[in-house]
């Protein structure tokens, strides 16, 4: 998926995040709080350079871990093979369109796994498809956002993000060790 600007070229990415309506300060309380872990699982290496980017401008400090495909991911949340040191994310972000074991298999593998079923998982995907929504809501996903190729959206749904899973609810973080 390619993103563009209008016009092109004009704005970089920094003074275009600047623009973003919302609170862009790091609060002190955010700051002082342990990082969140969030696992980003998206094959495509630009909408994970877009996703780092965003995350960038977070208020609340964040370790990113990127997986490219349903079996890593997997691997990942049940610490298996290479991932056997792998800590628990606060959020998974989970593109359905995954090579090798599809986002919906994964949705519904994690919702069905007491140990890892409290983990919000926000759908980030470029299906607008409603039967895929549907689906989504069905395995128990929290969220289900799709991605854009207008950048300010883009970066507006990050923020909001954010907003939401950080600043808005309550996250079960005493249920991992550390939170």
């Amino acid at each position: 998926m390619e993103y563009f600007l209008e016009p092109p070229g004009q704005m970089t990415v920094a003074s275009f995040m600047g623009t973003i309506p919302g609170p862009i300060t790091k609060s002190a309380t955010a700051l002082n709080a342990p990082p969140l872990e969030i696992l980003i699982v998206e094959d495509n290496p630009s909408d994970v350079e877009l996703l780092k980017t965003a995350f960038r401008e977070w208020r609340h400090r964040a370790n990113l871990h990127v997986v490219a495909d349903g079996e890593e991911a997997l691997a990942w949340m049940f610490r298996k093979g290479a991932y056997t040191a792998a800590v628990q994310p606060d959020l998974i972000l989970l593109d359905l369109n995954l090579p090798k074991r599809s986002g919906t298999d994964v949705l519904r593998t994690l919702k069905q796994t007491p140990e890892l079923q409290h983990i919000p998982v926000v759908v980030l995907t470029t299906s607008d498809r409603s039967e895929d929504v549907s689906r989504a809501y069905q395995l128990h996903a929290n969220c289900y956002l799709t991605k854009t190729i207008d950048m300010y959206e883009f970066f507006s749904k990050i923020r909001a993000l954010e907003e939401f899973w950080f600043f808005a609810v309550r996250l079960p973080f005493d249920l991992r060790a550390g939170h």
